[in-house]
């Protein structure tokens, strides 16, 4: 006995030894994912890796699953009840002496009327013949849904035979819809689904919940059940309306025995009690015609729901959980868009078997996390800003200015160059001027530039003192409303007066008060121009920021071999998502035919990514270096608009508005002006220069146009200020207006 109890407790010694060493060996897995930018697998397998598992067999085969949710078998069952006809006799060996006496075993034990007639046999035998494989599916699915079914229907004393109507309404797909709009297991229409409690949301739709339709489906028959007293009467008030029955009952001559007042209901309804009875017969008597039940999917005792405190898409707990998304919505068919939402004030559940609530329920932190990580990743609005450096935490954005390069911007941020190109996506080592580029900074980074900067500076403060004030002067443009008046003369119209200015004969009969397109000779109309106006500003240049750029560039000068200094990077332009030869030369004012030569294209295709020239490489060569000038663009702010929607107009931030507007907030006040873009651009001011000659041998010599579809000689004529559109009918020899696609016309902008 001694040595019993001796062997006993030395076991449990070394079983707790071997459990304490499995304590220790655990990894602690922190909740908070780490700050360095990880990717969706890794983040994944982290979490997945120190989920706690139970050893229970998984219930339910994804494949299946798909077979489960396909709709054909609904649309097949459904095409029979409202095309069956009940008097036509089917050839399937089943005596009728053996019919009548299960029939009448059924009506025994059930309390609705099951009494033999030549109609109901001919449907047993239909389905029978035509339906074996359907059913054997059908009872198969069942096992999953009946005893839902059974429990609701108990709680309210209702016959436990319903649960088969739920087989002709839906075939059993919960996501069931027919094409009137009747949902889910139990088709309920959207107005009686609202009455009786089942909620209908973006996100969810309480009738394809198993649980919460059979509800209310059990309450509809119990109401039903007060008003007819018969339970044939009921399946069929289900199916047409309790109205229509009382019309049929009332047509009948007050006869109440569903196969009295048959004849008197639609179509359709005529054949929906016998097709009840009859997958009663068949669920009842399967075994005896040779029905072999498809295996169980899943058993309702063996799942179970529980809370989620986050929205998760199906996708994440499939990846989460080792489920597919199949058999998520066959265990959760009320989730409309495959997505448990999280709304304030409101519950939603997920059904999953029993073995996966487990390692939710103690992973729920972890699992969380993870949809906050996908969550992050997310594109976020108005993420690019005009300013030269932006903090947002970990993750800085960098304008590149004119004279910068990727060398001169990694060395400022203390990153690597092929970093900056893999963050940015860039496949040239040349610094794409203009553009936010993404740098990922360290937490101390701010101060390791701050206290680099701080460096500079005080190596240069000596040198700075002893240096004098230095100006420099920039040309600002900007564009004003000018007012103009035309004097109409004589054979002037409106079309050809707005053609003339470069706007809309909308505007001019808006700005003149005309109500037609009348108007009289002598008149003087009001023209509003949109003009170009340059200043010249003098700006002090700060002696030590010059001198620091200076170092720096001389620095660049000297160690980066990849950037070409030689080649202007505003002379040439990457084609972007979308683009084509039309639009390129329409953003940058260039003729069609002058890109497609200095780029040696031969038609109008051009390549995603592929570098345009957007001015003549040899006339570049012995041109002089542009001079530069702020291109300045004003908005005068009118009724119901606000900052963001001025922002959006211009395709520019909040953050440059209130930058160049000096603002604080985002107030906005009507009437008042706005700088609304605010850009540097080149100024060639070389008067004899070969470009200058060129372009005015350009103006002088005949264009040609040809004709796209939608064109009229007015928006033709608009397109060249200047030219009206009797000249263009006088140099084309047009006499009428109508225009066709590919016509060529000629244009003298002289």
């Amino acid at each position: 006995m001694n040595i019993r109890k001796t062997t006993t407790l030395a076991l449990l010694l070394v079983s707790s030894a071997i459990f304490a060493q499995d304590t220790i060996k655990a990894i602690p897995v922190q909740t908070k994912l780490p700050k360095r930018e990880l990717t969706k697998r890794e983040v994944l397998d982290s979490i997945k890796a120190s989920f706690v598992h139970d050893n229970i067999a998984k219930c339910i085969d994804s494949m299946w699953m798909k077979e489960l949710a396909s709709l054909d078998l609904y649309n097949e069952l459904t095409f029979d009840i409202k095309n069956i006809d009940v008097d036509q006799k089917v050839d399937y060996e089943l005596p009728t002496e053996l019919l009548k006496e299960r029939l009448k075993a059924l009506d025994e034990k059930s309390p609705f009327n099951i009494e033999y007639n030549q109609g109901l046999e001919n449907v047993i035998k239909s389905f029978l013949k035509n339906r074996k494989r359907s059913f054997e599916r059908l009872i198969g699915i069942s096992q999953y849904y009946f005893p839902m079914f059974e429990e609701s229907l108990a709680a309210q004393n209702i016959p436990l035979e319903i649960k088969y109507l739920s087989v002709v309404e839906s075939a059993l797909n919960p996501r069931a819809v027919s094409r009137v709009g009747a949902t889910g297991l139990w088709q309920f229409m959207y107005q009686t689904g609202k009455q009786y409690g089942l909620k209908v949301d973006t996100y969810v739709d309480e009738r394809s919940d198993p649980l919460k339709a059979s509800n209310a489906a059990t309450q509809y028959m119990k109401n039903m059940y007060a008003i007819f007293g018969d339970w044939d009467l009921v399946l069929a008030s289900y199916n047409t309306g309790p109205g229509n029955v009382a019309k049929a009952i009332r047509r009948s001559g007050g006869k109440q025995n569903y196969w009295n007042i048959r004849p008197f209901l639609h179509k359709e309804t005529q054949g929906y009690v016998p097709a009840f009875l009859a997958t009663m017969y068949i669920f009842e008597y399967h075994k005896e015609h040779g029905i072999k039940p498809d295996r169980a999917v899943a058993h309702h005792f063996a799942t179970d729901t529980v809370m989620v405190k986050r929205a998760m898409t199906f996708k994440q707990i499939a990846d989460l959980m080792d489920v597919s998304v199949a058999e998520l919505q066959f265990l959760n068919p009320s989730y409309k868009r495959e997505v448990v939402p999280f709304i304030t004030g409101q519950n939603h559940f997920l059904r999953l078997p029993v073995d996966k609530i487990a390692v939710f329920t103690s992973n729920e932190d972890k699992i969380y996390a993870y949809a906050d990580y996908e969550a992050s990743q997310r594109e976020k609005p108005f993420e690019r800003t005009s300013v030269a450096s932006t903090d947002f935490g970990n993750i800085k954005y960098h304008k590149v200015r004119r004279g910068e390069s990727l060398s001169k911007i990694s060395d400022r941020y203390g990153v690597t160059i092929s970093d900056l190109k893999k963050w940015n996506r860039l496949k040239s080592s040349k610094a794409p001027m203009g553009r936010n580029l993404k740098i990922y900074v360290g937490d101390n980074s701010n101060t390791d530039i701050a206290s680099n900067e701080n460096k500079a500076t005080n190596d240069t403060d000596t040198e700075a003192s002893n240096t004098s004030k230095v100006f420099k002067e920039e040309k600002v443009v900007t564009y004003k409303d000018v007012v103009k008046y035309h004097k109409v003369r004589k054979g002037d119209n409106l079309g050809e007066i707005s053609g003339k200015y470069g706007v809309s004969v909308a505007e001019v009969k808006k700005w003149n008060k005309l109500r037609s397109n009348n108007i009289a000779l002598g008149a003087n109309l009001k023209i509003i121009k949109n003009e170009r106006v340059v200043t010249t500003v003098r700006k002090e240049v700060k002696t030590d920021k010059a001198i620091l750029e200076n170092k720096a560039e001389t620095a660049v000068a000297s160690n980066d071999n990849n950037v070409d200094t030689n080649e202007n990077p505003s002379d040439y332009y990457e084609v972007q998502r979308g683009d084509n030869l039309f639009s390129i030369a329409k953003k940058f004012n260039v003729s069609l035919e002058d890109l497609k030569k200095w780029n040696n294209l031969n038609d109008l295709n051009v390549q995603l990514g592929s570098k345009l020239a957007l001015a003549n490489k040899d006339e570049n060569a012995v041109a002089e270096e542009p001079k530069t000038e702020i291109k300045i663009v004003e908005h005068k702010v009118r009724k119901g608009e606000f900052l963001g929607s001025i922002a959006k107009k211009y395709n520019v931030t909040l953050a440059e508005i209130k930058e160049w507007n000096d603002m604080e907030d985002n107030n906005v006040k009507l009437g008042q002006t706005l700088i609304v873009s605010k850009k540097e651009v080149a100024v060639n001011e070389a008067k004899s220069s070969k470009k200058d000659i060129i372009a005015a041998n350009d103006r002088n010599e005949v264009k040609t146009y040809y004709v796209k579809k939608g064109d009229s000689l007015f928006s033709i004529a608009k397109k060249y200020p200047g030219v009206t559109i009797s000249d263009i009918k006088k140099w084309n020899g047009i006499k009428t207006e109508s225009l066709k696609p590919g016509m060529k016309l000629k244009i003298n902008n002289g």
